[in-house]
């Protein structure tokens, strides 16, 4: 994580001594002033500016997940080229200002303490929110370069934290920090970094369609640099340099750092001799700053650093490249087109075999090496967009190989078939088709029926039983056919609208548990369970059964995609996992237990209608499966006691721990059934 938090940490440490050297001397002008009682303004602009900086990095996240993908890789390439413009502005201000600082906010809290409380909090909010808003824009952009944010911002808090307690020794005069060099060094370091920002952002606008030349590399080296490896990532997190880029990024990069760096070591080397060995630092209440001579100028040239900051990393990185283990080569490269699939194939040798797929054509196309006597896929690349490369990792043992390519409008071609010696052994999942799919799902549309023909009644009893005011009753009757539902596995949009209906959550309606839109069988538990009055309930109860009548009229003629069922065998588990073991669907009754208890019944059934299918492609999956559903099973019985659940939220420590466990594990032994049952297109 060390090369996502140093860009961030020295942006951290750098904006955070800047603004502590401006908290510094306004609060020790005010002491030395005799006027604590002013320090409270000072604390309330800084917090006011903290707030604000921390509002827009939300603003920011929370812009950016609301756009489609082409415009969020857009926004955020601008934002990056706005982030490079304020951190070289600031690398310029900083470079100038140090050694004048302190005197430039004397005289402006001089100013603030004869007009007024407003002035003074205003004047610490502007000088502290500037840097609070860039370091927000600067901590985006690098978390969005990297793909994550921990590393980022434990970066940039180790920075802010060290910048906090120089801050603190500079202010009490245990510290001496020649601040001229110091923001020289740094400087230099946040050009380069800067740089990086800069070439990711103009990808970004590339990959954005906003800028074109997305597809003309001036270097790929993917084939022979393994981009996962520690020096790749290291030069990617801190440098941006990435195995390849293209034209753009690199006139980008280069001429950014030749420009500015050109400016940046001639404004260094015009500067006076003596701020060089400027040591500022704020004053100490009650005593004035002591004279400091400039001593003697420094033996070495002063373009010397700001060179070696950028020829170190690009002699390290040439030197990474020419010495470190490239990634395995490539077995050979593969074209991929609409019309001729797979030019370039040579038997392969046996064992671990990386093929370079390059779709030449003009549509994004689906590609998979197959047994061509037995259509068994060894390994597959989903969406191979025009123009792109991308590597298929398979084993290769003793067998017949293809390749097939189905282009998204087109016919399927299959390439020549090859012959490779040896032992068999190459693992290969046997296709499915729409018409292996056909008996499962008709099993399971039967059983789904023969439920909702249960689920009419049982509703219809519940609001009979709620007219008639008997709601103890309906209490137990609710459960019978809530759980009656929930063994139907109406997970993600299996019933269409009528699961809102029927089963759904107050979640972000606007009146929450009041809501009119809050309807079904979770708005009549939280009825029932608070207190409501059968009159209350009539009306909600009678649309229920409406509700179910109508969806078992409507089911046989709703559109069930036969890929939709193998889904369905690791989904309904999700949801369980994610709603019913956390209480987040619990309004009052505390039988979350009893409705994961249904959905482990309806998860058993999809398996076993998919069980010929999967025996035949995963022998070894059932009976771990089965094992894990015993498990779990078991332990929901041990809750179930004379007739009543233990609520989850009563759950002791362990056997929590232990439910959602055993449902984690079941999940994860589970993940494997949409791939192995999912239908591939053909042709």
């Amino acid at each position: 994580m060390w090369d996502d938090s140093f860009p961030s940490f020295l942006i951290g440490l750098r904006e955070g001594l800047e603004a502590g050297l401006i908290v510094s001397v306004l609060v020790a002008t005010l002491v030395r002033a005799g006027a604590r009682s002013r320090l409270p303004q000072v604390w309330t602009g800084v917090l006011a500016a903290i707030a604000l900086s921390m509002s827009f990095g939300a603003v920011l996240t929370f812009t950016a997940a609301s756009l489609s993908t082409s415009a969020q890789e857009a926004f955020g390439g601008t934002l990056s080229i706005v982030a490079v413009a304020f951190v070289t502005a600031m690398v310029f201000w900083m470079r100038r200002s140090a050694r004048g600082l302190a005197g430039e906010i004397k005289e402006k809290v001089t100013e603030a303490l004869a007009m007024g409380a407003g002035v003074l909090v205003l004047t610490s909010f502007l000088a502290v929110g500037r840097e609070g808003l860039e370091t927000a824009l600067f901590l985006w952009t690098t978390a969005r370069a990297a793909h994550e944010s921990a590393g980022p911002l434990t970066g940039a808090g180790v920075g802010l934290v060290l910048a906090a307690l120089l801050c603190w020794g500079l202010y009490r005069r245990v510290l001496r920090i020649n601040l001229t060099r110091f923001f020289t060094v740094t400087g230099a370091v946040l050009v380069v970094i800067a740089a990086g920002v800069l070439g990711y952002g103009l990808r970004d606008l590339q990959e954005g369609a906003v800028l074109p030349g997305g597809a003309a590399y001036a270097f790929d080296l993917s084939g022979s640099v393994d981009a996962g490896a520690w020096y790749s990532t290291l030069l990617q997190g801190v440098l941006n340099l990435t195995p390849a880029m293209t034209w753009l990024q690199v006139a980008g990069y280069a001429g950014y750092l030749a420009v500015v760096m050109t400016l940046f070591v001639r404004g260094v080397r015009s500067e006076p001799e003596a701020r060089s060995r400027d040591t500022t630092a704020p004053p100490q209440p009650g005593s004035a700053a002591p004279d400091r001579p400039a001593g003697p100028a420094p033996t070495r040239p002063r373009w010397l650093l700001p060179v070696a900051v950028v020829a170190v990393p690009a002699a390290l990185a040439g030197l990474v490249v020419a010495l470190a283990h490239p990634k395995p080569a490539a077995g050979e490269a593969v074209a991929v087109s609409e019309t001729d699939c797979g030019r370039g194939f040579t038997a392969p040798e046996p064992g671990r075999q990386d093929f370079r797929m390059h779709n030449t054509g003009n549509q994004a196309s689906e590609v998979y090496l197959i047994d061509p006597s037995s259509d068994a896929v060894y390994g597959e690349i989903e969406g191979l967009a025009p123009g792109t490369t991308r590597d298929l990792v398979a084993t290769v043992a003793g067998g017949t190989y293809a390749w097939r390519c189905v282009p998204a409008d087109g016919k399927a071609v299959t390439s020549k078939a090859v012959r490779v010696g040896g032992t068999a052994g190459a693992h290969a999942v046997v296709p499915v088709s729409e018409r292996d799919l056909a008996a499962p799902l008709k099993a399971y549309k039967a059983y789904v029926n023969r439920g909702l023909a249960t689920l009419v009644v049982e509703t219809r009893k519940l609001s009979d039983d709620i007219r008639a005011g008997h709601l103890d009753t309906a209490r137990a009757d609710w459960l019978t056919a809530h759980r009656t539902y929930a063994s139907l596995g109406a997970a993600y949009g299996t019933f269409e609208n009528f699961d809102q209906k029927i089963d759904g959550r107050p979640d972000g309606l606007p009146g929450g548990v009041h809501d009119k839109d809050f309807t079904g069988f979770q708005r009549i538990e939280y009825g029932l369970w608070h207190g409501e009055p059968a009159a209350g309930l009539t009306g909600v109860a009678q649309q229920l059964a409406e509700d179910s009548a109508g969806l078992r009229k409507a089911f046989p003629h709703q559109d069930f995609d036969a890929s939709d069922l193998p889904l369905r065998a690791h989904e309904i588990l999700e949801n369980t996992l994610q709603f019913e073991l956390t209480g987040d669907t619990d309004q009052g009754s505390g039988t979350g237990l009893a409705t994961a208890d249904a959905n482990l019944a309806g998860t058993r059934e999809l398996l076993a209608v998919l069980r010929p299918l999967l025996t035949s492609r995963a022998p070894h999956l059932l009976p771990t499966v089965d094992a894990d559903i015993a498990r779990l099973q078991t332990l929901l019985d041990a809750e179930h006691r004379d007739g009543r659940w233990t609520p989850v939220d009563r759950l002791g420590r362990t056997a929590k721990a232990r439910i959602d466990g055993a449902t984690g594990q079941l999940l994860e032994d589970l993940s494997p059934v949409p791939d192995l049952l999912e239908i591939r297109k053909s042709a």
